[in-house]
C-alpha cells in the first residue's frame, strides 16, 4: 500500500483473512485504532501498536472503534484494553450485548467463534461524525453482512473504510440470510450507499486497500446477484467460510472434532436445514466441499489448512 494515498496520520496493516485489517490514525489529541483483529493474534495486535507508537513518538492507544462485532474485528479488544486502558466505541444496537456480554446476541455462539469479554465506552450513531486522529470521519450504517456494521467516510481526503461491506472482489458472508432474515436487499442498499459517496480510496475490513471503486461495486452487484438468486448458494458459500475460517485458527484438527464442531455451531445447523439435509449429510458434505475447494486438505484422521 503506498503511503502516497494516505494523508498524514493514517496507517493501514492489513491482516489476511483470521484477523481484520487494523488502521492506525494519531494526531494531536487523539490516537485511535479501528478493529483488532482475532483474538488468537492479540499479542501480534498489542505489538504493531505499540510499533507504531514507537515509530510515531505517541505514548498510548486512547480509542478503539469496532465496524462491527465479528470476532476477527473485536477480538483484540481485551488485550488493547487492559494494556492501554482505552476506551471502546461500538455500533449503538451492538451496546446492551456488549453490556450484559450477550455470547448468543453478538454472534459468537451462533458462529461457532471466541472473542474475550471487553467493555464498551461509546457507541457509533449513524449520521453522527467522530474523530480518529487528525480528522472526523462519518459513521454510516452499513447492514448486510452484518445488521448493526457501520463504515466510516473521510470526506476531505474521499476515503472509506469499508469493513467487510464492500473489499475489492466482493463482500463479507451475508450472515443473516443463515438463519431466515433479510440480508440480500439490505446489503443492496449499502452498495448504493458507498457508489454515492465521492471515494479516492477504499480500506476495506479484509483485503488490499484499492482506488477503483466502480469496478468494485460492480464485482460486489453481480456476486450479489448470483447469492440472492439462489438463497442455497448463499447457505454453502457460508458454511464453507465459517469452516474455513474455523480451519485457519486451528491450522489442524481431528476430523472427530471438526464434525463435532460443526454439529454444535448454531449458524451451520441452520445452514443445513436450508439445505435440507441432516447433519451427518451436511458435515459430510461441508468438508469435502471446503478439499475440493483447495481450501483444505485431508491428511489421515486430520482436517489441515490449505491454500
Amino acid at each position: 500500500m503506498s503511503s502516497l494515498l494516505l494523508p498524514p496520520g493514517i496507517e493501514i496493516y492489513e491482516r489476511g483473512w483470521l484477523s481484520a485489517n487494523n488502521i492506525f490514525h494519531f494526531g494531536e489529541s487523539d490516537v485511535s485504532i479501528v478493529d483488532t483483529g482475532y483474538h488468537a493474534h492479540s499479542k501480534m495486535t498489542l505489538d504493531l501498536v505499540n510499533n507504531a507508537l514507537k515509530k510515531n513518538e505517541l505514548k498510548s492507544l486512547n480509542k478503539i472503534v469496532n465496524t462491527h462485532l465479528h470476532s476477527d474485528h473485536c477480538g483484540g479488544n481485551a488485550a488493547l484494553q487492559t494494556y492501554f486502558g482505552c476506551e471502546v466505541y461500538v455500533p449503538a444496537a451492538e451496546a446492551l450485548a456488549v453490556s450484559d456480554w450477550n455470547a448468543d446476541l453478538l454472534s459468537y455462539e451462533n458462529l461457532g467463534q471466541e472473542c474475550p469479554q471487553f467493555s464498551h465506552h461509546g457507541v457509533l450513531l449513524p449520521g453522527q461524525e467522530i474523530l480518529l486522529g487528525r480528522y472526523l470521519w462519518k459513521i454510516l450504517a452499513a447492514p448486510g453482512h452484518d445488521p448493526h456494521s457501520v463504515i466510516l467516510y473521510q470526506a476531505e481526503h474521499r476515503i472509506l473504510i469499508s469493513a467487510d461491506a464492500l473489499w475489492e472482489d466482493g463482500f463479507g458472508v451475508i450472515f443473516p440470510e443463515l438463519w431466515g432474515e433479510s440480508g440480500f436487499e439490505e446489503l443492496a442498499q449499502t452498495l448504493d450507499l458507498i457508489e454515492s459517496l465521492p471515494v479516492s480510496l477504499v480500506i476495506p475490513g479484509h483485503g488490499r486497500p484499492f482506488t477503483d471503486l466502480a469496478k468494485s461495486i460492480e464485482a460486489a452487484r453481480s456476486r450479489l446477484d448470483y447469492l440472492a438468486s439462489s438463497p442455497d448458494r448463499n447457505s454453502r458459500h457460508g458454511a464453507k467460510v465459517l469452516l474455513k475460517y474455523k480451519l485457519l485458527e486451528w491450522q489442524s484438527k481431528e476430523i472427530a472434532l471438526v464434525n463435532e464442531w460443526i454439529f454444535n455451531t448454531p449458524a451451520l445447523k441452520d445452514a443445513a436445514k436450508h439445505l435440507h439435509l441432516d447433519m451427518n449429510a451436511f458435515s459430510q458434505w461441508l468438508v469435502q466441499a471446503l478439499v475440493k475447494s483447495g481450501a483444505a486438505k485431508v491428511d489421515g484422521a486430520y482436517l489441515i489448512d490449505h491454500g
